[in-house]
Order: structure tokens, then sequence, then C-alpha cells
């Protein structure tokens, strides 16, 4: 069989992929689903991510997720949670001034509110590893070349943020083999705090002269546009947002007429298609080298939206499997397993990630 090239994937298709992921973890609370959907992201990670800085970002994703898993249990025990059902541990109640009415500290513990902080908590780890998986796989660089004119400074400032998490990681990896050299030899706190200041400093270093660079680059600079264009891509946009805010409010509220629903979404988008286009004429770049839309980006992209849809379609034929109670055992379904394995399908579609060039100090090593 013929390896297949190493290339690097369209970053926007790993986004969709992630974003679809993050919608069908919003959608469920069944904790098997969202260890599954967390254990499908892990292994797309470890079978197609690369060796640049950015990609060994995803260990501290994993980690922030089971801190807050562990954050929400410990706030259920902590201010109160179910009063009624099965009661586990009888903590003394801490009696609270009348100015914080409604807020309890500690009292009886009952197995539904434990299984309540962990529902919640899953589904929001669940949601933080999935943009987590983006972050690791795609290149935040290349993603910006995707971005368009009209949202090239806030795609500027989104790179500079998304890119903070990666430096983390790299810096981490950095400080730790050079206090190995060292032969630090002092105590756990002392070891901690030579640990994460060089840390800290060398990523906000690192995220100051990335922002510098693209600033000298000419990142985000706009074009000359004249009165009426500014005039005429500003109330282009604020007509697509207010379409959207009233389609979003009228879909979500079943009172209101179906006429402000789905019309005015799809008002709202062809509006905001056209500010977009309107806006980006005043954005004067070009590209070197633009990322193509290939087969396996089409591929990851739909399975990720494959994945939120079918979570969404059995929120509706199946609640009680998508919202399981809390008196109840949850359990998955067949369809509902097929849905969510289906996140699995850039482990096979991508190609293999393109490796970064070694030094020849590397090399020797």
């Amino acid at each position: 069989m013929t390896p297949r090239l190493a290339r690097d994937l369209h970053p926007v298709a790993w986004w969709v992929w992630a974003v679809g992921l993050a919608t069908a973890a919003t959608l469920t609370t069944n904790p098997l689903l969202l260890v599954l959907l967390v254990a499908c992201c892990s292994m797309v990670v470890m079978a197609r991510r690369s060796d640049h800085p950015w990609a060994n970002s995803f260990r501290l994703y994993l980690l922030l997720g089971l801190a807050i898993v562990i954050i929400r249990v410990v706030f259920r025990i902590v201010f109160g949670g179910v009063s009624t059902g099965h009661v586990l541990l009888d903590l003394p109640t801490v009696p609270l001034p009348a100015w914080v009415a409604g807020v309890s500290l500690f009292g009886p513990i009952t197995r539904e509110s434990l299984l309540a902080g962990l529902y919640d908590g899953l589904r929001l780890a669940a949601i933080v590893i999935c943009i987590g998986a983006a972050n690791s796989l795609a290149n935040p660089k290349r993603l910006l070349k995707s971005v368009p004119p009209a949202l090239y400074e806030i795609g500027t400032a989104l790179v500079v943020a998304v890119t903070v998490f990666p430096q983390l990681a790299d810096s981490a990896r950095r400080v730790r083999a050079a206090q190995a050299l060292r032969g630090d030899s002092s105590g756990r706190v002392g070891r901690l705090r030579r640990f994460l200041v060089p840390v800290l400093e060398d990523a906000l270093e690192r995220s100051l002269a990335l922002a510098a660079g693209m600033d000298v680059r000419g990142y985000g600079r706009a074009g000359r546009a004249s009165r009426r264009e500014r005039w005429l891509s500003g109330v282009l946009l604020l007509s697509a947002l207010s379409g959207l805010c009233v389609g979003i409010y009228a879909l979500l509220d079943h009172t209101t007429p179906r006429w402000l629903a789905v019309p005015m979404l799809v008002a709202g988008s062809v509006v905001a298609g056209a500010g977009l286009l309107s806006a980006g004429r005043r954005v004067e770049r070009t590209r070197y080298r633009p990322d193509r839309w290939r087969a396996a980006e089409a591929a990851v992209a739909a399975s990720g939206v494959a994945v939120g849809a079918s979570i969404w379609w059995l929120g509706q034929v199946e609640p009680l499997m998508v919202y399981p109670s809390l008196e109840t055992m949850p359990y998955v379904s067949t369809l509902a397993l097929g849905g969510v394995l289906l996140a699995l399908v850039p482990a096979l579609a991508a190609p293999p990630p393109r490796q970064p060039i070694a030094t020849p100090l590397e090399v020797g090593a």
C-alpha cells in the first residue's frame, strides 16, 4: 500500500470538526456520551497531531477538564445542591446572613446532588477538551490566513489568544529541561516557584513578540475606504446582527410568530455575507500558497457536523437517553454510539501531519 503524503490539513476543517463535537457536548448531560466524546477527541489528537509546539498543549486541556469536574462537584458539596434524595452524608448547615438568602453552606450531601455536579462538570470539561483538540491540531498561523478579510483584525487578536496555551506547554517543557540540567535540589515549594515564574514570563514574552511581529508585517491593517463605503459596511453588519438576534430569539421562543424565526435567520445571514464582502474590500493583503480545501477536509468537517446533528436529533426522539434522570442509570443506544463514533473519522480520513524540520543540534541530540 502506498503511504499517504504528509501535509497539513486545512485548519478550518479541524475547527469545524471540534465545534461540532463541542455542540454535541452542549446538547447532552449523559456522562457516557460525554466520556465517549472526550475519548474520541483524545484518539484523534494522538493519531494526527504533529511535533510542533502547539500540539503539546492537549495534555493541559485534559488536566483543565479534570479540574473543572472536581471543582464542580466540590461546589455542589460546599454550596449545597439537590435538597431531596438519597442522603450519603449528613453535614451540618452553616447559617448565613439574610442578605445571602437562597445560598447555603454544606448541609446534607445527596446522591442526586453529586450526580448533578458530575454531569454538569463533565459537559463543561468535554466542551473545553473539544476546543483544545482543535487548538492542538490546527496551525494557528495558517488559521489566520483563512480568516475572511473583514474579520482579519479580530482574527489577529484571536490567533494571539489561542496560542497562549501552546506557548505555555512549550515553555514548561523547556524550563523543565533546563532545571533538570542544572540539578535543582530545592524543596517542592521552591521548585514550583522556580518553575512557574519562568514559564509565565517566557509565555508572555513570546505572545508579545508574536503580536509585535504580526503588527510589523502589517497584519490587520485596513486599506483606504471612502466615508460612504464605511457607512454602508456598518449599516449592513448592524442590520445583519439585528436580524440574527431576532431570528435566534424567535427560534428558541415558540410563542413568537414563525415568520420571525427561519426567515429572519436567512435574511440576517445573507445581509451578513454582503456586509463581510463590503468590509473586506478595505483590507489589502495577499496570500502566499493559500490552503486548498480537498476531500480530506470535507470528510473531517462533515464528521464533526454529523456528530452534532446526530445528538440533536437523538434529543428529539430519545430525550431520556440524551438527558438522563438523576435517579436512573444512564445508557447509550446503538444510534447514539454510532453517531459519536463518527468523531473518529479524522483519524482515518486526515492525512499524516507534516513534521517540523529538525535543526542540526536536534539531530545530533
